[in-house]
């Protein structure tokens, strides 16, 4: 066994006793000063079930290996992990039969059929109760953590809420009228930021370590929409909350360095970076983690690891964009870029707390918010922007230069208005002649089996650039990557009756995309959510649209 894989719990082996101490505390979290506390916060299952939890991964009992990850103990974990020490010696173990014994594997969810004939649109609002899931409590030992409100998961595999998913999910919640529900999920990531100190990438133990692009605030935004200026006011806590934990260590941390989520350039510029609490294979892709590494024999482990796990916190994951080598993952290096979408989000946060701050009358906190705005407003369009090549890029931090790739994530700071008009004319521009393919955006020019690359498109992706290039006056061409992913999306449920996670935007294969670390799921939140509203935008007044092929007809 590789030193490596035994560094994560070799504490586990080398003193049994320890497991029991482990198991009733939890392992470090940040809170929203970025201190480390609740020693109550449950424990991922890696650490609960240490030796136990690489045995079955290794054994590749499940081809999801996730499905162990959300598996339930039966009883104390320490109990069964003692069982497992003494009878994994015997000449007639079986681990499955073990594993099933001790414990409860997901269900498997029954395939959704819906009716036969129905519209798009039907389709859609058909689902969102499928979809709902209520977990008010959760067994002791669950990796699911509770949440007070129902709440809509993606669908497939993923069986609970994800931070940045759920804003393009609710975005079609509100478009069919779902306010109670959107106020629902809302309600669940404040009580995340009041019992954490941050919205958590999901709601699973072993997601406690990280986050995910930081929608809140557009949450609040959307919310403010049916409600008013009091959503500000009543959430201007948790926006707080959230942003103490992406600037946690600001204060502190030195130029030309980093901590955390916190970049600060050499010449003191202030910018963030996606970034995991742990350095150890992720608990839901163990197996794919440390197969990684094996690859990447020059590398540090941990810092491998703690890469992957931000590309995953970066909602790409994975992607060529983190990559040195664009075909090969094990050259990922997610905690040394500063990525352009993550810190238009973050420009969008600072205004949202100026904007909540003015309505409950404090002016200080009001200037306050306003002028980091401004600032990072001005880094972005100085740091982040290749003039050279005329659009929105990531940057090295390490280097000092900025990577010259163009992706879909370009668009960002002009779906959060954080563009100038020449830059955003320019970046549009280079959207059309290199990114805009048959059937929508695509996320990369890169084809290298990755699921956030060519050839594949997201509906998130989609969202961002119609409202960004519709923000800047480039009403036609936001149109052009509208349809053209509806006609692909609507073309795909004709021939299969579902919507799904990804597709294809290119080439002959339009369709359900492929690549990544599991099979394409169906479902499915965001997809379904960005639907309706394009639909709904491009659908002449005073008309409804049921079906794609409806937009083209009235017109």
């Amino acid at each position: 066994m590789q030193r490596v894989e035994k560094r994560q719990w070799k504490a586990v082996l080398v003193l049994p006793l320890m497991v029991a101490a482990l198991t009733q505390t939890g392992y470090a979290a940040e809170n929203d000063a970025g201190q480390h506390l609740l020693s109550s916060a449950p424990q991922p299952p890696d650490i609960r079930l240490g030796p136990l939890f690489h045995a079955v991964q290794a054994a590749k009992l499940y081809p999801d290996q996730k499905t162990f990850a959300d598996a339930v103990p039966k009883s104390n974990p320490t109990s069964i992990l003692a069982d497992w020490q003494m009878q994994k010696k015997q000449s007639n173990f079986d681990l499955r039969h073990f594993v099933e014994a001790n414990f409860t594997l997901p269900a498997a969810g029954e395939k959704y059929v819906p009716p036969s004939g129905q519209s798009l649109r039907e389709h859609i609002n058909g689902l969102w109760p499928v979809l709902t899931r209520s977990t008010q409590q959760a067994s002791q030992w669950d990796s699911l953590l509770p949440l007070p409100k129902p709440y809509v998961v993606p669908g497939g595999r993923f069986r609970e809420v994800y931070y940045w998913d759920s804003y393009f999910t609710m975005l079609g919640l509100a478009e069919s009228g779902h306010w109670d529900r959107v106020q629902d999920m809302v309600e669940n990531f404040a009580h995340e930021l009041d019992t954490y100190g941050h919205i958590p990438n999901g709601n699973r133990s072993y997601y406690l370590s990280r986050s995910q692009p930081p929608f809140f605030s557009m949450m609040v935004d959307l919310l403010a929409q049916h409600q008013g200026d009091s959503a500000y006011s009543k959430y201007l806590p948790e926006l707080q909350k959230e942003y103490n934990y992406w600037m946690a260590d600001a204060d502190s941390v030195k130029p030309g360095q980093a901590s955390k989520r916190v970049v600060k350039l050499k010449d003191g510029t202030l910018l963030n970076r996606y970034w995991d609490a742990r350095d150890v294979p992720r608990t839901e892709s163990y197996m794919d983690d440390i197969a990684t590494a094996q690859k990447a024999n020059n590398r540090n482990k941990a810092e491998l690891y703690r890469d992957l796990r931000a590309g995953a916190a970066s909602g790409w994951d994975f992607s060529s964009r983190w990559f040195d080598k664009p075909g090969d993952l094990s050259t990922i290096h997610t905690t040394r870029i500063v990525p352009v979408d993550l810190n238009a989000l973050m420009f969008h946060l600072e205004q949202t707390l100026a904007r909540a701050n003015k309505v409950t009358k404090n002016d200080d906190a009001v200037k306050k918010f306003d002028a980091l705005a401004k600032k990072r407003q001005a880094a972005i369009n100085r740091y982040l922007w290749d003039n050279k090549q005329g659009f929105y890029a990531d940057y090295d931090w390490q280097k000092a230069t900025i990577r010259p790739q163009l992706t879909a994530a370009t668009l960002f700071p002009l779906y959060l208005q954080a563009a100038t008009e020449e830059h955003a004319t320019r970046t549009a521009d280079a959207v059309k002649s290199q990114l805009l393919k048959e059937g929508g955006l695509a996320t990369t020019n890169v084809n290298n089996g990755q699921q956030w690359d060519a050839p594949n498109g997201w509906a998130p992706l989609q969202w961002a650039a119609v409202q960004g290039l519709n923000n800047y006056g480039k009403q036609a061409l936001a149109k052009d990557v509208g349809m053209r992913f509806l006609q692909n999306v609507q073309a795909t449920y004709d021939k299969e009756h579902k919507l799904v996670e990804k597709y294809v935007v290119e080439g002959k294969g339009l369709g359900g995309g492929g690549g990544g670390e599991y099979p394409l799921q169906d479902g499915f939140g965001w997809t379904n959510g960005v639907t309706l509203k394009l639909m709904d935008l491009y659908c002449p007044k005073n008309s409804t649209c049921n079906n794609v092929s409806d937009i083209t007809k009235t017109q």
